[in-house]
């Protein structure tokens, strides 16, 4: 069994709607963890995300994705009206969580987490922008991120989920 001080399955997070979800949820899932931002010149790539998923998903995989307004205030919706620009514009269909803060004192403990070697135990890249990726492992471990600009459905992205089976 993992160390669970070193799993994003420690974790409990509210989606868009409120409802608390814990991450231990998401055990024996690989996942996508990303920050998302509806105004974002990078927003299309919920499309790809929502693509990513559909390829994957027989092999265990999930995206999760959490609005932010961090940067340049590309989240300016809040709530129901954050999910329902996600749906009816790109057909997301993977979970959509609370807006929070995603970098500084005031990150979300999770993205806090994600960030830091010190707490994951594996690597340090804070979100410098929207659309940051982490890639978790089944067993909640941090195994790798990619920047903004990195494509869901790039050869990298996916041989990288691939290989963690």
């Amino acid at each position: 069994m993992s160390d669970n001080s070193r799993s994003v399955h420690q974790f409990k997070v509210k989606l868009i709607n409120g409802t608390e979800k814990k991450l231990s949820d998401y055990k024996n899932k690989n996942l996508l963890i990303v920050n998302i931002a509806s105004a974002c010149g990078f927003a299309p790539q919920l499309k790809e995300l929502q693509q990513l998923r559909e390829e994957l998903k027989s092999e265990d995989f999930e995206v999760l994705a959490f609005p932010s307004n961090d940067f340049g205030r590309q989240e300016p919706l809040e709530g129901e009206a954050i999910h329902s620009f996600c749906e009816l514009n790109y057909g997301v269909q993977f979970p959509v969580f609370e807006k929070i803060m995603v970098r500084g004192e005031q990150a979300h403990p999770l993205f806090k987490f994600l960030g830091d070697k010190k707490l994951n135990g594996k690597l340090t890249s804070t979100p410098r922008w929207n659309f940051h990726k982490y890639l978790v492992n089944k067993k909640g471990e941090v195994v790798d991120y990619f920047f903004p600009f990195t494509k869901p459905l790039s050869t990298k992205v996916k041989k990288k989920i691939q290989r963690l089976g």
